[in-house]
């Protein structure tokens, strides 16, 4: 499909047919990028043991530096351009990918020398102790060499989807997923049962590598919109990804101060049982929420595209088809979950004491999670239109300002002291949730008072 082509289809095509072609690709392509730390974590699990497990839950935290990086440029680069093809900017759309390539440079190699040279000190903070903390020094170790080619490959993917390209987008990072799902077990069993952790690093860095070599050859040869030209960064560009990026990145790298905080306090309070049970419990979280980053993936470029070209009333009609679409998409994951906590558990956990403790816990986790579609498609909205200040309040609040005081004085409060770390993230929730609608309310009240001074300017 051309780019012209796309936008068309964008600002006039069926709501509820365009919404599937970019929803579904997008959802599927986000899930497959899950499965890199949840088949890690899988893998490890059943052929090493709990504690390299537990290693992998541990560190998990920490690529989320790598991730805000990624989501940091890309969301801010997909938004610039899915406003500029609704525009028609050119000049704009030109300049995006040197700008990216230039910044994600410049980022990576920041991260992974602080990553390398600082590995063991990140992991104290999330309380890693003894066999569990080597090990999880050796895993991130080798994740964080390959820096560089996560972010180029995610970052570069996002802007596919701003471009409207869910499907190609998709095709290529499922295709690393399964190259990683292939060499997860091929590579832990090469390297032994003592090396095993190693060898799915080893198997996540390379499917990463394969994954940028295919967006840079997409770009250079079979994008028809979006082009590498001059590689730098470019002043008026970085300030526009950076204004909508940074609340895209605050979620990432906020996710890992509050796990990081939720392993220590767990630890303090409950030892590294529960530790264990909290890793598989965030693992299920953290699946979960794919699907709906993935249709928020599809609902970004809609979203931009409309606002860019003034097509109000496509925004409305597109926001009200995704929550519907989101919200009954959090049900497929969320009714399992609370129905049979401990067959979730389970694929993670073979100790079945650990997994009848933990059940309880993890349904407690997801009592608000029916909600997170509608939440997280308030972020994107915001990010969508270039409001990133609205976005960046949601996910403060939710992942700091809110949480991080509830987290550390609920155990306190709780006569299980545990499941306050666990109830700290149900209020929050919540309370965010009902913001999150407010900001929405009132920003579809302004877009109706730009759209009658459009609708006045043209009758005049």
């Amino acid at each position: 499909m051309s780019s012209d082509n796309a936008r068309e289809n964008l600002v006039s095509g069926n709501i509820v047919k365009t919404m599937l072609s970019l929803s579904i690709p997008a959802i599927l392509g986000m899930v497959v990028i899950g499965l890199y730390n949840f088949m890690d974590a899988v893998f490890v699990g059943r052929l090493v043991g709990p504690e390299a497990m537990t290693a992998v839950k541990v560190s998990y935290p920490f690529t989320l530096l790598n991730s805000g990086i990624a989501t940091l440029i890309g969301t801010g680069s997909a938004s610039v351009l899915s406003r500029a093809i609704g525009k028609k900017d050119r000049a704009t759309i030109d300049k995006i990918m040197g700008n990216l390539i230039a910044l994600v440079l410049i980022l990576s190699a920041v991260i992974m020398a602080v990553g390398l040279i600082f590995t063991k000190q990140l992991l104290t903070l999330s309380g890693a102790k003894g066999e569990i903390l080597t090990e999880a020094n050796r895993y991130l170790k080798v994740v964080f060499t390959g820096s560089l080619f996560v972010n180029f490959a995610q970052s570069s993917n996002m802007v596919m989807r701003g471009e409207g390209k869910l499907k190609k987008a998709m095709l290529i990072m499922g295709s690393g997923a399964i190259l990683n799902i292939v060499l997860d077990p091929l590579l832990i069993l090469a390297f032994g049962k003592e090396n095993g952790i190693l060898g799915a690093a080893v198997a996540t860095v390379t499917a990463q590598l394969f994954q940028a070599v295919l967006a840079l050859i997409y770009f250079t040869k079979k994008s028809d919109t979006v082009k590498i030209n001059r590689i730098g960064v470019i002043g008026s560009i970085t300030k526009s990804v950076l204004s909508v990026g940074v609340s895209a990145m605050l979620m990432q790298v906020m996710s890992m101060l509050q796990q990081t905080v939720m392993y220590n306090t767990i630890e303090r309070f409950g030892g590294g049982e529960w530790q264990t049970i909290l890793g598989a419990a965030l693992s299920l979280q953290a699946f979960s929420f794919i699907p709906l980053w993935g249709i928020s993936q599809g609902y970004q470029p809609a979203i931009g595209t409309n606002y860019g070209a003034k097509a109000y009333d496509r925004v409305r009609s597109f926001n009200k088809a995704f929550m519907i679409a989101a919200t009954i998409l959090a049900a497929v994951f969320y009714i399992p979950i609370m129905i049979a906590p401990k067959a979730m558990l389970s694929m993670f956990i073979t100790d079945q004491a650990i997994v009848e403790m933990g059940a309880p816990m993890l349904r407690i986790l997801f009592v608000s999670y029916i909600t997170y579609g509608v939440l997280i498609l308030a972020i994107t909205f915001f990010q969508a239109i270039g409001k990133g200040g609205n976005a960046a309040i949601l996910t403060i609040l939710r992942q700091i300002l809110l949480f991080l005081p509830l987290v550390l004085i609920l155990p306190h409060i709780f006569t299980n002291s545990v499941a306050g770390i666990f109830y700290a993230q149900l209020i929050t929730d919540i309370v965010v949730l009902v913001l999150g609608v407010i900001l929405m309310i009132n920003a579809f009240k302004n877009i109706h008072k730009e759209e009658r001074m459009v609708a006045a300017y043209d009758v005049g």
